[in-house]
């Protein structure tokens, strides 16, 4: 259909909607299509969507036209079936766009509904845009973040009976009847109405067409980049070709288009490397890695001897032979060193056995784990009753046990208080014949429980013991308050002597008797922690010194000396000053005895 000299170019061109009806008698095609008979919903001659946020509808003109008008038929008649898709809130709020694609952030707005309701939205619409492009875009939208007129359908969907995009059938030119011939040259499309260009042919821009495209650059408003052209002045500014060929790596009439996998240069004449997993279609580099057992840029390397691998990255085993070590996987192809097993001999041999092949057995190791896996050698030394590096020789009939009181691993060890040192086990240390009086346990290096002593430690210690010795029962830990002696077994201050149990008692007493030159003292002593402990008696014979000073004879064994009976005043020693002091020496079995004063009682 024409209207003056314009004709409807949209007519049976390709269309396209978003969320299509599940019906395919609904097809976007139906608004191209020329029918207008019966726009109801069963006339089949409509395009229905499923209702959603965003309803998208357009028409491909399959090249850039020039348009001046384009008219829309809305569905008019409604079914008895009700459906709300079909009423004409759907409508409101559509926009029209056009565009060279089908992205509208490329395209110029023909129209947007912000007026219309349900009761004036009119059945057939047309809007005027002078404009040049290749799609005719139909969008409504009812999104949920938005707030929308109160007569608005819940979702947005298309139901567009038919479509009509007029303009004139060729480009170039404008004006009524089409014939006007726009003015520029190099113009491809000019305003209808004016004839100012709107679009420039192929590697032209300005606004009159009359600049070339800037050199890299060329097709419609200069804007595509050329390929990998040999010399880029000699890239089309029209359609991009490369009149002189393509860089090195590129193929096709434009150059954009890389060598074929497994090709490169010029040409893509070159075939990469065999050893390359894939190589860059340039010059040939193997970007991709290299095949195992090959490494270099561009994997013409063999691996270096002990490596293997893709790009060599592997390390071989230990292998009998290393010039047999695989490049390829790391197999070591002639076996393995002594001291490994497997494949690639990275295992050493199982525990306990060594060498080749690791068919050896370890010798009587003192810890097998320590057996090395190469050469059998016993890292830690034998087992008891073995020698050499191997722990395989047995040591000498007699020669292998520890000297007597030594036992253990090096006989480093200290046997206890074995009751018979010549029966300390040299392997253990083990008492066979039990232990020493003090002692208890296998190894008799336990001394006996506290209160105990002697022979398997079935002695008790004395009640009056604060502690004994574990071997004799000695109380070398002393003595419980008012015994003495070596045991403890010693009540101090028994009856028979003067004086009480009391310090103060004990003292501060003192008798003398005299018979002549014959006298007999009786004395009260005390221990270290002044605790009243015996009496003394004696009987003392006087006799006078060289110089007058008194000397005593006793047949005891402690010293007493006495200078003075200051009860009596008898002295019988001549010359010399007469002592203010009486001085009782010492007893080691008794204790200290008391320094006393003269007339003291």
């Amino acid at each position: 259909m024409s209207t003056g000299a314009y004709i409807n170019i949209a007519l049976h061109k390709p269309a396209y909607q978003l969320h299509p009806y599940q019906d395919a008698q609904y097809h976007a095609s139906n608004a191209v299509d020329g029918l207008k008979s019966d726009m109801s919903v069963f006339g089949d001659e409509c395009v229905e969507s499923e209702g959603d946020q965003i309803a998208i509808w357009w028409v491909n003109l399959t090249s850039i036209q020039s348009i001046h008008h384009i008219t829309i038929y809305f569905r008019t008649r409604d079914s008895d079936s009700g459906f709300r898709l079909f009423e004409a809130d759907s409508f409101l709020g559509f926009s029209l766009y056009v565009s060279i694609t089908p992205d509208i952030k490329q395209a110029t707005l023909c129209f947007k509904d912000i007026n219309f309701t349900k009761n004036t939205i009119p059945p057939v619409f047309n809007i005027t845009c002078p404009v040049h492009g290749q799609y005719v875009i139909y969008r409504n939208e009812r999104r949920e973040d938005v707030s929308y007129p109160y007569d608005y359908s819940s979702s947005a969907s298309n139901n567009l009976c038919e479509v009509e995009v007029y303009g004139c059938s060729r480009s170039g030119y404008f004006g009524q009847n089409c014939s006007i011939p726009c003015p520029d040259i190099n113009c491809q499309n000019c305003h209808l109405e004016t004839g100012n260009c709107q679009m420039c042919k192929p590697g032209f821009k300005g606004q009159r067409c009359e600049l070339a495209c800037d050199r890299g650059y060329f097709g419609t408003a200069c804007n595509k980049t050329c390929g990998h052209c040999a010399e880029l002045e000699q890239c089309s500014s029209i359609n991009g070709s490369c009149l002189t060929g393509c860089d090195a790596g590129f193929l096709g009439e434009t150059c954009d288009t890389p060598c074929p996998p497994g090709f490169f240069g010029q040409n893509c004449s070159d075939e990469c490397n065999k050893t390359c997993k894939g190589c860059e279609h340039v010059k040939g580099l193997c970007t991709s890695g290299c095949h195992p057992g090959w490494k270099g840029e561009y994997c013409q390397e063999e691996c270096d001897i002990r490596s293997f691998g893709a790009d060599c990255i592997g390390t071989c085993g230990h292998c009998l032979d290393v010039q047999q070590c695989s490049r390829i996987n790391g197999t070591c192809l002639t076996g393995c060193d002594a001291g490994f097993q497997g494949d690639f001999c990275k295992t050493p041999c199982d525990k306990g056995s060594y060498g080749l092949k690791c068919r050896e057995t370890c010798g009587h190791c003192q810890d097998v784990a320590q057996c090395s896996n190469t050469n059998g050698t016993c890292l830690t030394g034998c087992k008891v009753g073995y020698r050499g590096d191997l722990c395989k020789r047995p040591c000498d009939e007699g020669t292998y046990a520890c000297n007597k009181g030594r036992y253990g691993l090096g006989c480093k060890e200290m046997c206890g208080h074995c009751h018979d040192m010549d029966q300390c086990l040299n392997v253990n240390g083990t008492c066979a014949t039990g232990c020493g009086p003090g002692y208890r346990g296998d190894l008799c290096k336990t001394p006996c429980q506290h209160g105990y002593f002697g022979e398997e430690c079935a002695e008790r210690c004395m009640e009056t013991c604060a502690g004994c010795n574990n071997v004799n029962g000695l109380c070398d830990s002393g003595c419980l308050s008012g015994w003495f002696g070596y045991f403890c077994n010693k009540a101090a201050c028994s009856r028979e002597f003067i004086g009480n149990d009391s310090y103060e008692k004990c003292n501060n007493t003192l008798d003398i008797w005299n018979s002549g030159k014959l006298q007999t003292l009786a004395v009260h002593v005390y221990n270290e922690r002044r605790e009243c402990c015996s009496a003394v008696s004696m009987r003392i014979k006087w006799g006078c010194g060289k110089h007058g000073s008194p000397v005593v004879i006793w047949k005891l064994s402690f010293c007493l000396l006495f200078y003075k009976d200051w009860d009596t005043g008898y002295s019988p020693c001549r010359g010399g000053d007469i002592p203010e002091t009486l001085w009782l020496g010492h007893s080691p079995s008794v204790g200290m005895l008391e320094q006393r004063s003269r007339g003291s009682k």
